[in-house]
């Protein structure tokens, strides 16, 4: 096993699979599930050496049946158990669909509160890995928009760890949104005792964090596009422009508080992400700053994201992904206003 103690430079793979360990060790409830995870150790290896340790009955290879593999995880969070489950890639999701927001999303509140459902599902998504289609899918405004879900995406190794053991101790489903495109970005992790789920502090799973402090303009990102919006920070910063970095780490709830008191420093705000800016994410936080900031802001809220199509072919992928440069160009849109 690995030494889980102290502060180590892991990937955010590394840091997710350490993050299922900890979760396996404290609580016999506690099950993953998913395609090729077991011997395999996943496609991505983020669970690699799980099935070896804690065996296969505890992490278990599924068949290729999304919808099953949902279905059967509803039953088990029924009878007490915390199943964890993989869905492969981000596009192979649809199949669970119907399970997920017509019966995970809903059991809670159709019992009255009687019944909870305990169940994580992974989804590595985004583009960046010149992938095949359906490989590169960005679907996460989809379960933001279903009542009854959680839905995070870590940025970085430090919340990958912290964030996925409090997903799983969660009373509440959640949509763990993995970035694929950075599992093999490095960072600093503290393995030492995660706060608990709903903690109030700024590191809780429910909870956005202002990652860069600036004056000019807020720039609100999660998952795969934080990285791109502090190297917005910088670039604008060497031509005297202050970018405050905002990850927003959870969609659903969303963390309104964070965001609006950015922007009330601020005055401006630039929304990114890598799915399509149509009815996106970036339009909600966009439709809840105007409604909060109204008389603070002296530009309207700008987004950037992916095009209004089907994810590209891997060849003009970069083409469709909202890169340095288109960042930069909305931040100096709306220092234009």
């Amino acid at each position: 096993m690995s030494d889980m103690s102290g502060v180590q430079r892991l990937t955010l793979g590394k840091a997710i699979n350490l993050g299922l360990r900890r979760s396996l060790e404290q609580d016999p409830k506690v099950l993953l599930m998913g395609e090729d995870i077991g011997a395999l150790g996943g496609v991505f290896r983020v669970t690699d050496g799980l099935h070896k340790d804690f065996g296969g009955e505890r992490v278990v290879d599924t068949p290729l049946a999304e919808s099953g593999i949902l279905g059967t995880a509803i039953g088990l969070a029924l009878r007490g158990y915390r199943p964890v489950c993989e869905i492969q890639f981000d596009g192979f999701i649809f199949p669970a669909f119907d399970q997920i927001t017509t019966q995970l999303a809903k059991m809670h509140y159709r019992s009255r509160g009687r019944l909870t459902l305990p169940v994580v599902i992974r989804v590595p998504y985004g583009g960046g890995i010149g992938a095949i289609e359906h490989h590169s899918e960005s679907p996460e405004a989809l379960f933001a928009h279903t009542p009854g879900l959680r839905v995070v995406s870590p940025s970085n190794p430090a919340d990958a760890y912290a964030m996925i053991q409090q997903a799983i101790a969660s009373p509440d489903p959640v949509l763990f949104f993995e970035p694929k495109g950075r599992y093999w970005d490095k960072g600093d992790v503290d393995l030492g005792p995660v706060a608990a789920p709903h903690a109030e502090a700024a590191t809780g799973l429910d909870r956005a964090q202002v990652l860069r402090s600036g004056t000019d303009v807020t720039v609100v990102a999660y998952g795969p596009t934080v990285a791109t919006a502090l190297k917005a920070a910088d670039a604008a910063a060497a031509e005297g422009t202050s970018i405050e970095v905002v990850d927003l780490r959870t969609l659903s709830p969303l963390d309104v508080e964070t965001v609006v008191a950015s922007v009330r420093r601020t005055g401006r705000c630039v929304v990114v992400h890598e799915a399509p800016t149509v009815y996106g994410t970036g339009a909600e936080v966009a439709a809840r700053v105007t409604e909060e900031c109204f008389y603070q802001l002296e530009a309207p809220v700008l987004r950037v994201g992916g095009f209004h199509t089907p994810y590209p072919v891997s060849k003009i992928e970069e083409d469709y992904l909202p890169g340095l440069d288109r960042v930069l160009d909305a931040v100096d849109r709306t220092l234009t206003f």
